[in-house]
């Protein structure tokens, strides 16, 4: 008997930033469409994922573009990545912290309240990019974990799923390849091995 999950073409929507969008890379690098493409070689019929998501916005900037965007439907799947240009601004964990709780409601809300459909993803870490040269890297990556902190805290909170990508992106001191030809954001292949991490945790909950 095939599950109800099997029967239709399940919705993704994808909430974020340059990460989410997959500034510098082709678009089928993008880890949203990376993460649907394995999914697909599982056997799940999932659709083409909805993004929004633009290089440079903050958690309220996102907020903005989700109104503009008019997200009314129920999505099957929610990811959310956000923060890291709250953290480039300069702006406090403080301030962070109510703007993504009230993001993480939203997407919840627009997986029809089924909280073990939302995913969130950590902040990367660009303070070990080639853009980063000349910074304060230590207390980049201090921040960032600060920034992380509170997100995981709020995902634990909210009952919804925490992917911990940060480490492997911190693989890029070592292996060049991991960055985009903009000497910042993530290559394909970083990419990948988030969608190989986040892939799993979304078939556990659809195959159930």
């Amino acid at each position: 008997m095939r599950s109800e999950h099997e029967q239709h073409e399940l919705s993704y929507l994808a909430l974020g930033d340059s990460y989410t969008i997959g500034e510098s890379v082709a678009d089928t690098e993008r880890f949203p469409m990376q993460t649907v493409e394995l999914l697909r070689r599982k056997g799940l019929s999932v659709q083409q994922p909805r993004i929004v998501a633009t290089t440079g916005w903050t958690t309220d900037e996102l907020e903005a573009g989700i109104v503009l965007a008019g997200i009314e439907p129920t999505y099957d799947l929610v990811t959310l990545l956000i923060g890291v240009n709250d953290q480039y601004r300069g702006r406090s964990v403080q301030e962070y912290e109510p703007a993504f709780e009230k993001l993480l409601r939203a997407a919840i809300a627009f997986a029809g309240g089924e909280r073990n459909h939302v995913f969130v993803l950590s902040i990367p870490d660009w303070g070990v990019t080639p853009f980063a040269e000349g910074r304060d890297r230590q207390q980049i990556a201090f921040e960032i974990d600060a920034y992380n902190a509170v997100n995981r805290r709020i995902a634990q909170k909210e009952g919804v799923a925490y992917l911990d990508i940060t480490p492997g992106t911190r693989l890029a001191t070592s292996d060049p390849s991991l960055v985009a030809g903009d000497g910042l954001h993530p290559s394909g292949k970083e990419y990948t091995a988030w969608a190989q991490q986040l892939a799993p945790m979304i078939l556990k909950v659809m195959q159930r």
